[in-house]
């Protein structure tokens, strides 16, 4: 953690926005304003009605959110009354968070037993081999409940440290490590990291190495990476003066798990006077085949109808939008939902033609250790 990281997570509190990545971020303070959202991402007015909130707060301003999975569902954007980025941070100005007590007891809860979400997999795997749809991203949950108020802050640096290259963000009780980012807006420049395929690392620099390997060369899991880059290309696509798409991954690691991503990166086309807001780039792209499935309608529906799971902001997109329409977003995995002495996590795994249960439930539980390796301090 740089000392300009160590500072910001230092002054947080539990009611800040955090957006802490490799190369930096903000820690937001207070609430200036909230823009609502009633009809979240399915608003084909999203930007525009974002856009004249900014008018009418001033110039400079920035806005934090973290958008539901489901398109249609309400929600708001925070904007803070301060932004801070750089704060050299003495003892005596460290957050109050630092000397509460956090809890020393936990049980956890899984939404449903194993052996019925293995199930849940089996008949995924059976519906893309009935033609159906050719991928589907299948989550479920653990509680955690503690035996004291969980406190956020702590949670946050915890994850920070921990996961240096992901994005660790706390936005109204939503707290992540995000290592996928869904769009990236810079002026006329815009990139993008679509995430899919895992395996476990061991800590073995020799047996990690020959997992990686073996994930760059799965078909499998090369498969189901293509899928999600191809839904973030097409979604880009008309955007996108010029769009460059490697024609393979390479492999990332985090602490525990290496997955394949894909950087993509594009030239916005503008639309007379004006570039398309992040905004609209994120609600175009939302939900890639990462998070929901291809193609996109048919596997949602059948999440609809199988799940058995309220997903909440899990693996929704998560992130900041400024006056000038440029702004970062990631996707909400890595996550957990705190309340009180509460959190729920959520984890998904892909499922494709070849997919095994017993593996997938392996996958999942691998990406819940990242939360609970932060939350959970017997």
């Amino acid at each position: 953690m740089s000392a300009t990281t160590r500072d910001l997570l230092a002054a947080a509190s539990d009611d800040d926005v955090v957006m802490v990545g490799p190369h930096g971020g903000f820690v937001g303070r207070g609430e200036r304003a909230r823009i609502e959202l009633p009809k979240g991402l399915a608003d084909p007015d999203l930007a525009d009605r974002v856009k004249d909130a900014f008018s009418a707060l001033g110039p400079g301003t920035l806005a934090v959110g973290a958008f539901p999975f489901d398109r249609e569902a309400p929600t708001s954007l925070l904007v803070p009354r301060e932004v801070i980025r750089h704060r050299p941070t003495s003892a005596s100005e460290e957050s109050g968070d630092m000397a509460q007590i956090g809890p020393d007891g936990f049980t956890l809860s899984p939404s449903i037993p194993h052996h019925e979400w293995e199930s849940l997999v089996a008949a995924a795997v059976d519906a893309i081999g009935s033609g159906a749809f050719r991928k589907v991203v299948l989550a479920r949950a653990v509680e955690v409940t503690a035996n004291r108020k969980i406190v956020v802050a702590d949670v946050v640096r915890r994850l920070h440290d921990l996961y240096p290259s992901c994005v660790t963000f706390s936005v109204d009780g939503f707290v992540g490590a995000s290592p996928e980012l869904l769009v990236r807006r810079s002026g006329a420049r815009v990139a993008a990291n679509p995430v899919a395929g895992t395996v476990a690392r061991v800590g073995d620099a020799a047996a990690d190495a020959e997992a990686a390997a073996g994930l760059l060369s799965s078909t499998k899991d090369r498969a189901e990476h293509q899928l999600t880059v191809d839904s973030v290309a097409r979604a880009l696509g008309p955007f996108c003066a010029s769009l460059d798409v490697p024609p393979a991954p390479e492999v990332f690691s985090l602490r525990n798990v290496s997955h394949l991503g894909t950087r993509v990166d594009g030239t916005l086309l503008a639309r007379g006077a004006e570039l398309p807001s992040v905004l609209e780039l994120v609600a175009a792209l939302h939900p890639t085949a990462a998070v929901g499935g291809s193609p996109t309608e048919p596997a949602l529906e059948w999440l609809e109808a199988h799940e058995r799971l309220e997903r909440g902001r899990y693996a929704g997109p998560v992130g900041w939008v400024d006056d000038a329409g440029d702004g970062e977003w990631r996707v909400g995995i890595r996550s957990a939902e705190i309340d009180g002495a509460q959190a729920i996590l959520r984890a998904g795994c892909g499922i494709v033609a070849d997919s095994n249960p017993a593996a997938e439930l392996i996958e999942s539980q691998l990406k819940f250790q990242a939360l609970l390796a932060a939350l959970v301090r017997p």
